[in-house]
């Protein structure tokens, strides 16, 4: 059986999972032409967004046993096909019934992507070069969320809503093409058991938390479906519940989502780090979109050209940042990262009414610079310390605590701007100003939780090496 460089495969799933995560937050920008074309309020229309976080969210904690039970190939051809499926049936939606049925067909292709990626990551490339291959997987984390509205903005400054799908779909079918081509199983399958009563906690504990915190900010503006604080308490209990079953359940190695990863220090501190560089990602992405347009009144293309240089620069920097890690380790990385992921966000603080795109632009780099510095140390140095057989649970919990961190960022930065922008109307000010004021105080909370992060980045060490990376060999 010959043996052949990972490269190739590894690049297949990179760009494959790019592909699927940038739809994440493509829907964004393009909400206020949904509106119009389908008729629909704006409650409505927020389902496209919240449908797809909310199938991520019950599917990503499946995926480790998904992983341990299925080959790379078989889940790799099943989540494109989905993929490419849902993308194909939204393209062609005649109304929102059919549209948001494609999005959630979408989701479940884009949920298993990214911990089969990270686990097969860990799985064939050795300890010495991981950082380098996971400064990739940051570009697919975290880049192709942040350049997902500058991509529909510039499809929408040209053509319909639909082309957002009808350019993604050959992409698609192109990689699952490959993929049957390419890939063969380089993971270790084993028995693994499905718990039902599980699956069913995992679901009403992450979608509840989820559509809780992602409704928090309707609420606040008196437009929520149902009051945030019923799905939360039902996604915290159930959650609770969740965990107490997993503690059970894995001393029989028979655990859903097996949560001895948590035993490991490394993994436990670079998570906690990981959810305040996600959130403040994910808000700083929804809310400086909100101010640009609603404070500066600029348009969609003139909004996704602004925040398109945080985004680039954070994928080019992540392969060398890949590269000192491996030389380095996290630490001379993720202290200095962490501090300017902070002055970021405490220099967000000083936008208003009169602030300079130069200025705004500047800001968003520090902020995008800073967080490129930090985001591949912390998942390197988390997963890495983890043993071989833990490998897809870190994945699948990882990726999970990302989802429910960008939910929960988005809820406190949307929350905090709409509160202080009431009670900014309420003492006289212009919608203008109170939207300004509501944007400071929300920079403000994300800049102090972000200093207080930094002092958890002197506790972050490179994980040992385990030897456990083995070639791909194939059949």
């Amino acid at each position: 059986m010959p043996i052949v460089r990972p490269g190739p495969v590894i690049g297949l799933l990179v760009a494959s999972a790019f592909v699927v995560v940038l739809n994440e937050t493509i829907m964004g920008v393009a909400l206020p032409r949904l509106i119009a074309d389908l008729r629909i309020t704006a409650g409505t229309a927020q389902w496209l967004t919240t449908g797809f976080l909310l199938t991520m969210a019950v599917i990503i904690p499946l995926s480790g046993y998904l992983i341990a039970r299925f080959t790379l190939r078989q889940l790799f051809g099943t989540a494109m096909t989905l993929f490419s499926l849902g993308t194909l049936i939204a393209a062609l939606a005649p109304g929102f019934e059919l549209l948001l049925t494609g999005r959630i067909v979408q989701a479940l292709g884009t949920a298993v992507m990214i911990p089969l990626l990270m686990t097969t990551v860990l799985t064939i490339v050795p300890a010495e070069r991981r950082g380098r291959t996971m400064g990739l997987i940051s570009v697919v984390i975290a880049v192709g969320p942040a350049i997902g509205p500058t991509v529909s903005g510039i499809i929408l400054s040209a053509l319909n809503w639909r082309w957002m799908f009808w350019i993604v779909l050959p992409l698609a079918v192109v990689a699952l093409i490959l993929g049957f081509v390419w890939l063969r199983n380089v993971t270790e399958n084993r028995p693994a058991k499905f718990d039902v009563i599980s699956v069913i906690l995992s679901a009403l504990g992450f979608g509840g938390l989820i559509f809780g915190l992602s409704s928090i900010g309707e609420a606040t503006s008196g437009h929520a479906v149902i009051a945030p604080w019923i799905p939360i308490t039902v996604g915290a209990v159930s959650l609770a519940l969740f965990v107490a079953r997993q503690l059970v359940l894995q001393r029989t190695d028979s655990a859903l989502l097996d949560l001895r990863t948590f035993r490991s220090r490394q993994f436990t501190v670079a998570s906690i780090l990981i959810v305040v560089v996600m959130a403040a990602l994910f808000g700083s992405l929804i809310l400086l979109p909100l101010y640009l347009q609603q404070v500066l009144g600029l348009d969609t293309l003139a909004v996704g050209l602004i925040l398109l240089p945080g985004g680039l620069l954070m994928g080019i920097i992540a392969p060398i940042v890949g590269s000192l890690f491996d030389r380095l380790g996290p630490t001379p990385l993720v202290i200095p990262g962490m501090i300017l992921g902070a002055a970021g966000l405490w220099g967000m603080t000083t936008f208003d009414s009169g602030t300079s795109v130069g200025w705004i632009m500047t800001v968003h780099l520090v902020l995008n610079l800073g967080l490129g510095f930090v985001f591949t140390p912390l998942m390197t140095s988390a997963l890495g310390s983890l043993p071989n057989a833990l490998y897809s649970y870190g994945s699948a919990t990882m990726t999970t605590l990302q989802q429910v961190a960008g939910a929960a960022g988005t809820a406190l930065f949307v929350t905090l701007m709409t509160v202080q922008s009431t009670s900014s109307l309420a003492q006289g000010s212009t919608q203008v100003e109170a939207t300004a004021h509501g944007t400071h105080a929300a920079f403000l909370v994300g800049g102090i939780i972000a200093t207080v992060a930094v002092i958890l980045t002197f506790f972050v060490r490179k994980p040992a090496d385990n030897g456990n990376a083995r070639p791909i060999v194939v059949h």
